[in-house]
């Protein structure tokens, strides 16, 4: 008996629904095995992405060193992970305090990092500094400090472990970035151009180091959404699933958790790319590549109204 053809695709939609639901748990599974007893260093571990990746990575059983400019959550964050976890599985973290605020100390700290265990697997550069404002109201000094905290430092660190993971021919580098590192935004002239100056950066930079068996990674998401829903007391007439969907994307950003899941796949399947972002940046970079004249009107024409607005109110 043969099935009737307005079955077959339901059908096929349902067994590749479930392969792809089998194959996700299985990597999920898998994914603990891959990072165990990796060295892996989270900079700013004690942020909301960094304290997800933390999180992971030690449930997983890799070697962490985490780092940070705070030593009191540094040792509340040390204090979760390990009352958490199953000490016969799971190794102690290691605490260090990295401010990239302070270039001068960034030579101390790498050697501090590699001292911990003598080598780095896998490096996670997570750490950033936002800013909102017109280009005219940013000073030179605060330029820089941006500038440091988002390219240099990185990059100072990247640099830094080199030397052990060449001379292993193995390891990891993994900056996460911003769409912005793409795609430049009116009022945020100095973020952008931080992040431009990092993904250029680790761009060339895998190319440089691939013949030496590391691997370098750069995943760009949109802003970060750490709070929580909050439940609606009454309940609400239910949306258009389609622009309910679309709204969520737009408003809702990009949660930590998902970050930080994404992170962990990327290391285990070594992607060198990753881009995690609503429809929207996605089609604006499409636009700065096939139409950028369009593009920049577009953004102007929102400077313009943005202008207006303020003036109205």
């Amino acid at each position: 008996m043969t099935l009737p053809s307005v079955a077959v695709l339901p059908l096929l939609v349902v067994v590749a629904a479930g392969v792809y639901y089998i194959y996700n748990e299985v990597m999920q599974y898998m994914s603990k095995s891959l990072v165990k007893n990796k060295v892996v260093v989270i900079t700013d571990a004690v942020s909301g992405v960094g304290t997800e990746c933390a999180h992971l990575f030690h449930n997983g059983g890799a070697r962490l060193i985490l780092c940070g400019a705070s030593w009191d959550k540094l040792e509340s964050l040390y204090d979760s992970l390990t009352n958490e976890a199953d000490p016969r599985e799971t190794f102690a973290p290691k605490l260090v305090i990295l401010d990239f605020s302070d270039m001068d100390s960034v030579d101390e700290v790498v050697s501090e990092v590699v001292e911990c265990y003598g080598c780095v697997d896998v490096l996670i550069c997570n750490s950033s500094v936002k800013l909102k404002a017109p280009v005219q109201s940013v000073s030179l000094e605060l330029d820089r400090n941006i500038m440091d905290i988002n390219y240099f430092g990185p990059s100072a660190l990247a640099k830094g472990v080199l030397p052990t993971m060449i001379s292993r021919r193995s390891g990891h580098i993994v900056l996460v970035t911003s769409i912005h590192g793409r795609l430049a935004v009116p009022f945020r002239s100095s973020y952008t151009a931080s992040k431009h100056a990092a993904q250029a950066f680790f761009d060339c930079l895998r190319a440089e180091v691939e013949e030496f068996g590391i691997l370098v990674s750069t995943i760009s998401h949109t802003f970060i959404n750490a709070s929580e829903p909050t439940p609606d007391k009454e309940p609400a007439p239910k949306p258009n699933t389609l622009s309910a969907f679309i709204a969520s994307q737009l408003t809702h950003g990009v949660r930590p958790s998902v970050l930080a899941n994404e992170i962990m796949q990327m290391v285990n399947r070594k992607k060198k790319e990753v881009v995690l972002a609503h429809p929207v940046p996605r089609v604006a970079l499409l636009l700065r590549s096939l139409l950028p004249s369009f593009l920049y009107a577009v953004l102007a024409a929102g400077v313009k109204d943005s202008v207006l607005n303020e003036q109205m109110q």
